[in-house]
């Protein structure tokens, strides 16, 4: 493997650069020996103004990848195709339908912008519902088996206004492929559930250990026995990387450091990445 990776985190929640903005979102960059990605497309338009002020030209994107349907990663995406209109656009079916939360009685609509998901009927889409081979290396998983019991999709979801049908999202995807320091998997929210995500990673690779995990990893609702497995995940797999973003949590995010120590690795908007 003689491509070189580098990951830039465009949006977060949170920065130490005074220049660049945080929202509740997430957005990466993804340069991989000649093609570039964009792994989900943050909530606004500030991912426009952190890419310019880090040396990323966005026209360049061959590929977009949405994790999942909610808004916080698909907000962008319509000006990102006006930027990138030959680039090709992978997400799953689930992705454009309909999607609530509902918190202490109050529904709020947390799907998809409706300017984006006319913007894609144009647009050179990919559909997957299965695993795909972006290019030679790196992998995107589709919808991800949902095998244990104790991971859930980490919140009060739901495809309907009246909050009566269970989202399952099943449209929750992450993106994998290979370093020389060995398998590196990509986040964006982990709806399906982190270790159902390495576990299926590690099914479809036929490998034993994981070398990087970047991203959401929605933890943030998680219970002590999931946090619990979810570190024991970490230590079978033997990860040697562990970066949490976005919606993982604070508490879940602590307990990872306590237990990795120096292979924790605290990243915000504007961090780089370079395999």
């Amino acid at each position: 493997m003689n491509n070189r990776v580098c990951i830039t985190i465009l949006v977060d929640n949170t920065t130490s650069k005074q220049n660049l903005l945080t929202e509740h979102g997430l957005s990466l960059w993804i340069e991989y020996g000649d093609k570039h990605i964009l792994f989900d497309a943050g909530q606004s338009d500030i991912l426009f103004h952190n890419a310019e002020i880090l040396g990323v030209d966005l026209t360049r994107t061959d590929v977009i990848i949405l994790s999942h349907g909610h808004y916080d990663h698909t907000g962008g995406l319509c000006a990102v195709l006006e930027l990138a209109p030959r680039s090709v656009i992978y997400i799953h079916p689930g992705t454009i339908k309909p999607k609530y939360s509902c918190k202490e009685l109050k529904v709020r609509s947390i799907g998809m912008p409706e300017a984006a998901k006319q913007a894609i009927k144009n647009h050179n889409v990919v559909w997957t519902e299965k695993p795909v081979q972006l290019c030679k290396g790196v992998t995107l998983t589709g919808q991800i088996p949902r095998r244990n019991c104790f991971e859930d999709v980490g919140g009060a979801f739901f495809v309907d206004e009246n909050c009566h049908k269970k989202d399952s999202l099943l449209d929750d995807q992450a993106i994998f492929f290979e370093t020389k320091q060995g398998l590196v998997v990509l986040l964006g929210c982990a709806h399906a559930g982190v270790v159902n995500t390495l576990d299926y990673v590690i099914k479809l690779t036929n490998r034993r250990n994981i070398y990087a995990i970047i991203g959401g990893m929605h933890l943030i609702n998680a219970n002590l026995t999931r946090i619990k497995n979810t570190i024991e995940a970490f230590k079978k797999y033997d990860i040697q990387k562990i970066m949490p973003l976005h919606c993982t949590g604070q508490e879940a995010a602590e307990k990872i450091k306590k237990t990795f120590g120096e292979k924790y690795v605290s990243s915000e908007a504007g961090a780089q990445i370079v395999f």
